[in-house]
């Protein structure tokens, strides 16, 4: 019986057939890079609340230019902008997640930040005029204007950049108050009486 050979050939014989009518077969996307073998590159452990922990990373972004764009107990995402070059722009979302720990005690930082990268084109625009019942007429007069177009999009996985940022996020943690127990007054000491008393006369009293 032939019919096993036939079903292994039959893809090969569909890839040449597609191949002679000049049709592409589609191509597969490869995500090699994304392992998925790191848990700290964008994580870090902080010993304060959500709350807290939130609250510190939107001082971080602020004391950095950042423009805040969202920000709650559990949630805060900034934007930077930044030129490199003179027709290139490149702008920085930073968001964190603040999620409690397991065990009650901690909480857990995700940041993620997403690189934009646009450039500066230009567009050309040609000039039409309407002409009665002939519809619109091109003329050869045309300008050009200068518009951004995003060219990338990319997520920063750089540890440096994670680690510097965790880094700024435990400087604005505020510590928690410690709790002074009040110090009591030295107690008086007692009279001693090794020493007896001595009685005082009483002067005569003036009639």
């Amino acid at each position: 019986m032939r019919l096993p050979f036939l079903r292994s050939a039959f893809p090969l014989l569909f890839t040449l057939l597609l191949a002679a009518c000049g049709v592409t077969p589609p191509r597969q996307v490869s995500y090699d890079p994304e392992e998925f073998d790191s848990t700290t590159t964008h994580t870090r452990s902080f010993r304060a609340s959500q709350a807290e922990t939130c609250e510190a990373a939107r001082r971080a972004l602020l004391s950095q230019g950042y423009l805040v764009t969202a920000a709650n107990g559990d949630l805060v995402a900034g934007r930077k902008s930044f030129q490199p070059a003179n027709e290139v722009h490149v702008e920085v979302e930073l968001r964190v997640v603040c999620a409690r720990d397991s065990g009650g005690a901690s909480t857990i930082a995700f940041a993620s930040a997403l690189q934009d990268r646009y450039s500066l084109k230009k567009v050309n625009n040609s000039a039409s005029v309407g002409v009665g019942a002939l519809g619109s007429l091109s003329l050869p007069f045309s300008s050009s204007d200068d518009a951004l177009v995003k060219v990338a999009s990319e997520t920063l996985t750089e540890e440096r950049f994670y680690d510097r940022f965790f880094a700024l996020i435990d400087r604005f943690l505020v510590p928690e108050a410690v709790q002074s127990t009040p110090v009591a007054p030295p107690a008086l000491p007692a009279p001693s009486t090794d020493t007896p008393l001595r009685s005082v006369p009483l002067s005569p009293s003036r009639g």
